[in-house]
């Protein structure tokens, strides 16, 4: 049971506490609510690109890595469709440090030119180099654009193409600032050796007075149900011909994306996975196989991905995936392999709250989702799955209807798929 309390300043920011007392250290971390999603179709790649710029310096810290490291600490950051988040671990000592890093770049940015320059060139390098220059790299693009047609997971967290990021003017980028990054947009967690009475007079001191902003509505438009195959064909500079399928299925905060989430376990977690143990290792079809969910606040994306072994078609490969996935609506699983994976999701998850800095990112995490208590609640709602939910969720997701079908084919090869015509991208009735 992870203890914490929880208050709110006046301008809105929450704050969260975990005292620890076992550890010397402690973990800051601050999860904006802006992710992806929030872009305008015409500016995408923001929420990441500003994931770098707060890196870039503020008002009165040019930059933020040396102070950190001074005082013997570290910090990062990640940004997903659902929100940008950076935390700072340090000894709990030097806590008020890291309370001077975030509030100073929450509260006033630099919005150099020069800064701004720099970190558009650093992320479109890196959308080249992670999505057009690597083996397989721009499979979310196809993705995305395949299984969304109207919700803004259509594209990426790292953008539609780089020249949205090129170009971003000055006064986008600091409306976007001022209109996300703002204290009632946010959720403050302290993880560590610390006194809640300690954090509150910090959080006071250094984030009460930054005023807070008008976050706009979030006003997205859901998804409507696939009703038909989507289809793309990629011939690329791949070392390896592959498939990915990709299914919709419940957001995070439905029920059955516990369901879900285990099901994508049985299909591929460990070496005694069905999969990985049947088409992998028994019948020899595939290189590599894999199934995870993207676990999206909004209703998310189940996928599979399988690379076949040289002189195995696409199509045989399709064919003995698809025969795995009607096995699982026909038959129940047994309840002893449902419960081996569900310890397994019980191991992992107590492991986890053994870092100070998870327990701060995660108690984040279920904050925005509504709850912070579902942190100590998620075990139990994985122990709450039955084989019945299992298969009732692989019938209700694993329809042809409701995936989107993406296969690369090595450039140069003779295509290996048993279709009368090869397309390049379909919607199959």
């Amino acid at each position: 049971m992870i203890q914490y309390n929880r208050f709110e300043l006046s301008n809105g920011l929450r704050v969260l506490v975990h005292e620890d007392n076992s550890t010397p250290m402690a973990a800051v971390n601050v999860l904006y609510n802006i992710g992806s999603r929030d872009e305008s179709p015409t500016r995408t790649g923001f929420a990441h690109l500003f994931e770098h710029l707060m890196f870039g310096g503020s008002a009165h810290i040019p930059d933020f890595d040396d102070p950190i490291q001074l005082a013997g600490g570290e910090n990062n950051a990640f940004t997903n469709s659902d929100m940008t988040n950076f935390y700072d671990v340090l000894p709990a000592q030097n806590l008020e440090i890291a309370f001077w890093l975030e509030s100073d770049r929450m509260l006033s940015l630099n919005f150099d030119p020069k800064v701004l320059a720099t970190q558009q060139k650093v992320v479109v390098e890196e959308f080249k180099e992670t999505c057009l220059n690597q083996p397989y790299g721009d499979a979310w693009h196809h993705l995305s654009d395949l299984a969304y047609h109207v919700h803004p997971y259509r594209w990426p967290t790292i953008g539609l193409e780089p020249r949205h990021i090129e170009e971003a003017t000055l006064d986008e980028v600091q409306d976007f600032y001022f209109k996300y990054y703002r204290p009632n947009n946010a959720i403050l967690v302290v993880s560590g050796n610390v006194k809640t009475r300690e954090v509150r007079a910090l959080a006071e001191k250094w984030f009460g007075d930054i005023p807070p902003g008008v976050v706009p509505a979030r006003q997205l438009q859901p998804e409507p149900p696939q009703d038909a195959l989507h289809r793309r064909i990629s011939e690329a500079n791949v070392p390896l011909d592959a498939f990915y399928l990709a299914f919709h299925m419940p957001g995070r905060s439905d029920k059955d994306y516990y369901a879900a989430d285990l099901l994508s376990d049985v299909l591929s977690h460990g070496q005694s996975s069905r999969l990985f143990r049947r088409l992998l290792k028994e019948k020899q079809l595939f290189s590599s196989v894999d199934c995870y969910v993207s676990g999206s606040l909004d209703p998310g994306l189940f996928i599979i991905e399988g690379k076949p072994n040289p002189g195995v078609s696409i199509e045989t490969a399709k064919n003995a995936i698809w025969e795995e996935l009607e096995m699982l609506k026909t038959q129940p699983i047994p309840d002893a392999e449902l419960q081996k994976l569900q310890n397994k999701v019980e191991s992992t998850l107590a492991f986890s709250e053994t870092s100070v800095l998870n327990k701060a990112i995660n108690l984040a995490f279920f904050e925005l989702l509504g709850d912070a208590n579902l942190i100590n609640e998620e075990a139990q709602l994985y122990r709450d799955v039955t084989p019945a939910d299992i298969q009732r969720l692989a019938q209700q997701i694993l329809a042809e209807a409701n995936c989107s079908e993406l296969i690369y084919l090595k450039k140069n090869d003779p295509a290996p798929i048993a279709e009368p015509t090869l397309v390049q991208e379909s919607t199959v009735s």
